[in-house]
């Protein structure tokens, strides 16, 4: 028994000694095969100087903001290419552009150019939408060496005519939605104002445009009428705009300002109403017993349009007695009718005032060089001219009247003197 114990021990001695042995040699070989592991600096000076050897882009790749059609250029510089080759990737697709001088895709408006084996540039003609993403410029060296720059295709705003109001025609009081829907690249903005550049009144205020798609009138009036501009705008030029015209029905409405008029035998005079109404009226003038007047040489019909308004004059020429009396206006369209009277009274025939002019110095000489030296004439229009000129019936006073009109008065007064000297 104590023969196996000795014999055992001397057993695990015996290997812990060859384990250590081996353990010696392995390192020992390990060392002499791995030079770098045991020299660190020469590690570093070996893989600097690999790094400089490499290729490196000099510069990044900008991104490029281009408008739709037009051509875009993406460009890759690199510097100590050496022997290593060039390829342009479309990055979201993983489609292969380019590599080194030969175009890959099948695209025909994609081309490349290159410089001195440093720049490598990427054509886009024609720019569409789908061209917007990014692109890679890659290096095939191990590992592989990119840069990536992004192509942004903004598109100018246009309107969407299926999807946008038509001009429009509505009641009064009723309400009025108009839409406005427009497409492009950033998404427009959009906004509505009055064409005549005029403030709207919108749902109880008073703006000059609003903001959005939608145009939403409630309890629209005849103040609403009139043409709006839908305008689109993202920052991309040009801006659009669509016109579209708001029209309200209402019935005629009839204002007269002068309800009676007076003139007299001989005068020429005329009578004025205003009337409101859409669709536009149709207008005319009668006598006081129903006929209705036609424009001749006694009179003359006239009738001014703007906008819903109309202004109707009746011009009657000479007045006669028979002229006297009522004349009514009349206003008709589909929604409804209207009239007014006005009273023609005689007045008479208004009296001409004397008028005096100052008396003449004949000692300042400040007459007109066309006068010839005679003093210049002062003409009066005092008589009334309402409804009519009367320019005719002007006075004129010349200062040799004054002058007759001093010295009896002058006379008078002499004799005056005499019977109270008595």
């Amino acid at each position: 028994m104590e023969t196996l114990q000795v014999n055992t021990t001397v057993w695990n001695l015996m290997v812990c000694f060859c384990l250590l042995i081996t353990s010696v040699i392995i390192v020992g070989s390990s060392s002499q095969q791995t030079g770098k592991e045991v020299d660190p600096n020469a590690n570093s000076v070996n893989q600097f100087s690999h790094e400089t050897s490499m290729p490196r882009f000099a510069e990044s790749i900008p991104n490029v903001t281009v408008s739709i059609g037009r051509d875009a250029l993406l460009g890759c510089v690199v510097d100590n290419l050496r022997g290593f080759k060039v390829a342009w990737v479309r990055v979201d697709t993983q489609t292969i552009l380019s590599i080194h001088h030969n175009v890959i895709t099948q695209n025909p408006r994609v081309t490349l150019s290159y410089n001195d084996h440093r720049s490598w540039y990427l054509h886009i003609r024609d720019v569409h939408e789908e061209d917007r993403g990014w692109y890679m410029c890659q290096v095939n060296t191990d590992p592989m060496r990119s840069r990536q720059g992004y192509l942004q295709v903004v598109v100018p705003p246009s309107i969407i005519d299926r999807e946008t109001s038509s001009d429009m025609m509505v009641r009064e009081a009723s309400n009025a939605t108009l839409i406005c829907k427009a497409t492009g690249y950033p998404e427009p903005y959009v906004m509505w104002r009055r064409e005549d550049g005029h403030d709207i009144n919108y749902n109880g205020d008073t703006v000059n445009f609003i903001d959005g798609e939608v145009l939403h009138i409630t309890r629209v009036s005849r103040l609403h009428m009139g043409a709006y501009l839908c305008i689109a705008s993202n920052g991309v030029p040009p801006s659009i705009s669509k016109r579209v015209t708001l029209n309200v029905q209402f019935p005629p409405m009839l204002t007269i300002s002068n309800q009676l008029v007076g003139g007299y035998i001989g005068q020429d005079i005329k009578l004025e109403c205003h009337t409101e109404a859409f669709p536009t009226s149709i207008n005319f003038w009668t006598t006081e017993k129903g006929d209705m007047i036609v424009s001749g040489e006694k009179y003359e019909a006239i009738s001014t349009n703007s906008g819903y308004n109309d202004y109707m004059i009746l011009k009657i020429r000479k007045l006669s007695p028979e002229d006297f009396g009522s004349y009514k206006c009349v206003a008709k369209n589909s929604l409804g009718e209207t009239d007014g009277f006005i009273k023609l009274d005689q007045i008479a025939v208004p009296s001409r005032p004397m008028v005096i002019t100052e008396e003449p110095d004949y000692e300042r000489k400040d007459f007109d060089d066309d006068s010839n030296g005679d003093p210049s004439e002062t003409v009066f229009n005092s008589l009334p001219t309402d409804n009519s000129s009367l320019n005719s019936d002007a006075v004129r006073w010349s200062h040799d009247g004054v002058f007759g009109w001093i010295a009896s008065a002058g006379c008078c007064w002499m004799a005056l003197a005499l019977v109270f000297d008595r």
